[in-house]
Order: structure tokens, then sequence, then C-alpha cells
């Protein structure tokens, strides 16, 4: 194989670009909003669409020569609804939080009041934080878990809900380990005469494979994004109900966007078909069997995880018995070769930048090709490391033991 035209041009990018691919082969990538796109994805993200400017939507745009990327915009769109059983859908938010402010734009009015998980609780920055957009924007009120069970507590979502009056219920997490109701949420709603708005990014390709209950019944909107377990380009996306399709369009262009990325929305049609394929169903059941595989072998190690399991793709795990930190324990397993995040669990007593605990999620193993049994030997590896912190020659061991694994595993869009 030739030199590339980034390596003649651009040898510090190139070198650095190899070196993320090394390492993607190398690791084990266990992010729970991390995954692999298929080569077909890369190279629509790739292709001569980004040269292209096409501020509006399909024949609605403000410049010529936009027939071909309309012709993929409008692909997209038609999978979209096809996929999830949606009257409207709208593809062109360049992230999961751009759809969630955009979303907010469409339904509600600055000033109103919002009831969301909290983000100390597995809630999303785009939920109400105070740091973010859209808690200066809104007034949100958080909800949470149960402190005996960890898992929502809709008992006290519809108290929060008959004391505030909000607009607009949000319902989805970040790290979030259990089903969600949203029949529920939506009856909550109804009660108080609310919104239901539900931001699946994390678990949306498992919605798409029915082995998760399906929001899209109970919402006014539906926020996602298109990678993570579906398995697209980094973007966002929204789909709607009939009564809220255009003020969704307004209020991504021109209310908070301009012209869209349609080598990515061409990438995002490309990921939509192939979940449209028989083996996405099967990878989506994988990817929930392996999360309670690997949940089940730290369990036996000793390692507590909140809720007690998993029902989705990601495991949330307390490190408090082995007197871990949920920082030190990210850094040591990246050390070793396993890339996880330090994360917040349910009234956790130290700050979101240290952590109790770290979130571990299984969708871009899966991926590769790994399976129940692989996940024991990686929730092994796992206990090894954040049970003997200092242990340097074990730690070793370890890594050289995952990258003789790892090899055994293609990665797709880079070998496959």
């Amino acid at each position: 194989m030739g030199v590339s035209a980034i390596q003649t041009v651009d040898p510090e990018i190139a070198a650095i670009i190899e070196n993320e691919r090394k390492r993607q082969k190398e690791g084990l990538e266990m992010i729970a909003s991390e995954n692999y796109a298929s080569r077909a994805v890369l190279e629509a993200v790739g292709s001569v669409l980004t040269n292209k400017y096409a501020e509006g939507y399909p024949a609605k745009r403000y410049y010529s020569g936009c027939e071909f990327v309309d012709q993929a915009e409008s692909l997209a769109i038609e999978r979209a609804k096809k996929l999830f059983g949606a009257a409207c859908a709208n593809v062109q938010p360049h992230s999961g939080s751009q759809a969630n402010l955009g979303a907010y734009n469409a339904i509600i009015q600055p000033g109103d009041t919002v009831m969301a998980m909290s983000l100390a609780q597995g809630g999303h920055l785009t939920h109400g934080a105070d740091v973010n957009l859209s808690g200066k924007l809104y007034k949100f009120i958080g909800y949470g878990v149960n402190r005996e069970t960890e898992m929502l507590d809709y008992d006290d979502i519809a108290r929060l809900a008959e004391t505030y009056h909000p607009k607009l219920i949000v319902a989805g997490a970040t790290a979030y380990p259990r089903k969600i109701d949203f029949e529920r949420i939506r009856q909550i709603a109804n009660s108080v005469g609310a919104h239901v708005m539900v931001d699946m990014a994390h678990i949306a390709g498992l919605v798409a494979a029915k082995v998760h209950p399906d929001p899209i019944p109970y919402a006014d909107i539906v926020t996602t994004t298109t990678h993570k377990t579906l398995r697209g380009p980094r973007g966002g996306m929204i789909l709607s109900t009939d009564d809220f399709g255009k003020a969704v369009d307004k209020a991504i262009f021109p209310g908070s966007q301009g012209g869209p990325l349609e080598h990515v929305i061409a990438g995002k049609a490309v990921a939509l078909k192939e979940a449209m394929q028989p083996s996405f169903v099967d990878y989506q059941k994988q990817v929930v069997a392996n999360a309670n595989a690997l949940g089940k072998q730290l369990q036996a190690r000793g390692v507590r995880l909140v809720s007690g399991g998993t029902d989705n793709h990601l495991l949330l795990v307390d490190l408090s018995r082995q007197k871990v930190t949920g920082k030190d324990a990210a850094n040591k397993l990246h050390d070793v070769g396993i890339t996880i995040n330090k994360n917040l669990i349910p009234f956790d007593p130290l700050a979101a930048t240290v952590t109790s605990g770290v979130r571990i999620g299984t969708p871009a193993l899966t991926s590769r090709g790994m399976r129940e049994d692989d996940m024991r030997q990686i929730g092994d590896w796992i206990a090894d490391v954040i049970t003997h912190m200092d242990d340097a020659a074990l730690h070793e061991r370890v890594h050289q033991a995952i990258i003789q694994f790892a090899k055994k595993f293609p990665v797709p869009g880079i070998d496959a």
C-alpha cells in the first residue's frame, strides 16, 4: 500500500491517526458510549459530500447543487422513520447535545419547568445541569433512584410532578443500567398535563432491535445519538410525532444550526440500513448477554454493581469495597489496555472529578465478536487490577495478555 495523501501533506496528523488506530486494535474499548463504525460508514463520512453546503432541508435548500445530498438526507430520514416507527425524523443535529437543545427549543419556552434524571444519579449534562445551557435556559427539577433498590423511583417522580407541574418530563440516562418504564413516565406526565421527551442516546440500538422497551409510542419527541449502540457516525437525530415535526425542523434550522454535515448524514443513512439487517438484532442481544456475563463475573470477584446487575449494555460499578476511587481505577485500567470511565454512583460521597465508581460497557467489544466467555476473562482482569492497584508486575502481565487477546478479534472499520 502506497503513502496516503495525509502522510504526504501532514505527517504529524497521520502519525496521530495511526497511533489511535493501533490503540483501538490493541486495547479493549469498554466506554459505554463508544463503538466501532463500519468501513461503509467511515467511507461515507470521508466522502466528497463534505464539500457541499446545504442549508435548509431536502427540496428546500438555500443553495443550488443539492440534488444528490437531498437524496442522501431523504434516505436517512426515511430509514430512521422506518427503523423506529416514527412519524417524523430530523437527521441534521451535529450531536446528541444539539439534538436535546433543539428538542427543548421545539417543545417548551425558556424559563419553563422541566423534570429530568439528575446528572449525579445517572442523567446527562444536557438534562439540566447548572453548567450546561439547558440548566441556564430552563428550570430543571431532578429526579433519581430509590436509595435501597438504586432503580428509578417512579412514585417519587409522580410526587415531584404533582408538586412542580412541569411542562416537560425527560426520560433517559447516561449511566443507568436498568430498563426504563416509558409507559409509566407517560402516565405521570398525563396526570399533570406535561409533554414527554425521551433521550435514548445510549439505548437506541437496543430499542431498534426490540431488546429494550420502546419509547416511541409514549413520547412526543425522542432524541438520540447515532454512534453508541446504533454503531453509526458521531452525530444526533430527533424523532417526533406529527404534532412536533415542523417545530423540530425549525428548532434545528434555523433555530440552532446552519449548514448540515451532509457527509455525516450519509454515514447515518448507511448505519440505519445496517441496523435493519437481522444480524443487527443478534448483535444487540449479544451486547446485553455480554454485559450480564461481565457483571456476574465481577460480582463473583467481590465487586458490587449498582442496582445489583444490568438490563442493558452497561454496568455501573461501585468500588467502595475495594477502597479505590473511580478516577484511580480508570487510570490504572487504561494503563493495562482497558478503557472505561470514572463515574458517579447514586448518592456518591465523592466529587464528580474523583467518583466512587466506574461505568463499563460492552457494545464495542461485542462489535469485535467477543462473547460471554471473553467477558468473564475480561472481568477477571478488571478484578485483578482493581484489587491489586500497586502490583506493577501483575499489571504488566495483564497488559501483555490483553495485547495478545485483542489480536484474535478484528476491529470493524479497521480490519474488516
